[in-house]
């Protein structure tokens, strides 16, 4: 017996077939336990993993106190959809206005109405709670420089006007490379080298966090003016690494994203439990990966080594075969993709052929076997995919039982339903091949 067929024997006594969304009930009794549970993706184009995502994470809010989810996504975007279920007075009248603002590509992410049902429960779940006790949406990522920049401004201008004299000379560093601002900043980084705008986002960045009591209009103004200063801040170090051309831009992404969850899980107080969403690649553990060969980092190995007193859970989510939403290059048109069957000697293979369809797997179970102590390929699928072509890191060398605390196998997927919205081409979020 070969060792896939000995590992294939012994999914079938560890795993557990899921038929419906209520057998998922005991996995969130135990999620429930942590204060900070990551919620994975082999892709950010599959109906699914949102869907089920999005019920772990209604039953994580509505029976056991979690208080918010936190997405890759950006923040002056996802502020606009907090302010929307949560209610306040200057918030869009309609869920549909709101995800049409998304407008970077790739919009399918969260233009789709499958966060169309998430937000409208988010709106409906708040409706009769205080405003302290609402659950709110918020994105973790660091792209949104520009968009950033303008809200800081905007803001001051109205309740802070000492402050704007430091804050355009932050946007008058940036102005020269129009619309396209972050792109067209590192290319300049790396062309001619001139003097970066680091000192000028530091400069603004300190000022804001010293005056963030007088942010005081609402009860998260000071929050979203402080967060918006750190993605000047660190958006402007992100792009100015592009220039080297290393991991280094992709740890400077994710270790923003864990300063942003810090600052989340203070704002929202000891008793609130917060949930993550992201690809595999982000919060399954990089440590248990050929990332760690890199020097590569991710937010679920940070998570597991800066906030172990919270007990963190991560779940990864896979797929053997479908449909998925995804681009042929960067900022093409998205398209609807059939997914090829999991090669044999991958994870989605071995679980697909267990004959048990859809299952849960703990790997606390596994985590003691020796067969499952080697890497194994596990599919990862971007926004830039070429599903007849697949290369080899569209599967990730992963000691699983060491990536994730429990994996959910989903046989076969569909793709996301997106929404019709304008795509700015003038921003995409990243140059590199990686797509996660």
């Amino acid at each position: 017996m070969t060792t896939d067929e000995q590992r294939i024997q012994v999914l079938i006594g560890e795993t557990r077939q899921v038929e419906n969304l209520a057998d998922l009930r005991p996995m969130i009794e135990r999620l429930a336990k942590s204060r900070l549970v990551l919620l994975g993706e082999a892709s950010h184009g599959t109906h699914e993993f949102y869907t089920w995502r999005a019920e772990i994470s209604k039953r994580l809010i509505a029976d056991h106190g979690f208080r918010c989810i936190a997405v890759e996504g950006d923040w002056p975007d996802f502020y606009r959809v907090n302010r929307f279920v949560k209610h306040y007075e200057d918030s869009h009248s309609s869920v549909v206005a709101v995800l049409k603002q998304f407008n970077r590509w790739p919009t399918w992410m969260w233009a789709n109405w499958e966060m169309e049902a998430l937000t409208v429960w988010l709106h409906n779940h708040n409706e009769s709670l205080p405003a302290h006790r609402r659950a709110g949406i918020y994105g973790l990522d660091v792209y949104s420089l520009w968009e950033s920049m303008e809200a800081i401004i905007t803001y001051l201008q109205t309740h802070q006007p000492e402050l704007l004299p430091v804050a355009r000379r932050a946007v008058g560093c940036f102005e020269p490379f129009g619309d396209e601002m972050g792109m067209a900043y590192a290319r300049s980084l790396k062309r001619y080298l001139p003097r970066s705008c680091e000192d000028e986002v530091v400069r603004l960045l300190k000022d804001i966090v010293q005056r963030a009591e007088f942010f005081n209009t609402d009860l998260e103004a000071s929050l979203n003016m402080e967060q918006n200063a750190h993605i000047a801040k660190n958006a402007e170090a992100y792009y100015r690494s592009m220039v080297h051309l290393n991991q280094n831009s992709w740890n400077i992404r994710d270790h923003h994203m864990m300063d942003t969850l810090k600052r989340l899980l203070e704002f929202h107080g000891e008793d609130a439990g917060i949930i993550v969403w992201e690809h595999n690649t982000h919060v399954g553990d990089a440590r248990a990966t050929d990332m760690a060969d890199e020097g590569t980092i991710n937010l679920g190995q940070l998570v597991r080594e800066q906030l172990p007193q919270l007990h963190p859970k991560i779940v990864g989510f896979g797929t053997y075969g479908g449909t998925v939403v995804a681009g042929s290059e960067w900022g093409a048109p998205m398209r609807n993709m059939v997914v090829p069957e999991a090669p044999p000697g991958s994870w989605e293979y071995m679980l697909h052929a267990t004959g048990k369809g859809n299952q849960l797997v703990s790997m606390t179970s596994l985590a003691g076997q020796q067969i499952f102590k080697g890497r194994i390929p596990h599919r990862a699928i971007g926004v830039v995919y070429h599903p007849h072509s697949e290369r080899p890191g569209n599967y990730v060398p992963s000691v699983l039982p060491e990536r994730y605390d429990t994996f959910i196998h989903i046989d076969r997927t569909q793709g996301l339903h997106p929404m019709e919205v304008y795509v700015d081409k003038k921003q995409l979020p990243e140059a590199y091949p990686w797509a996660f």
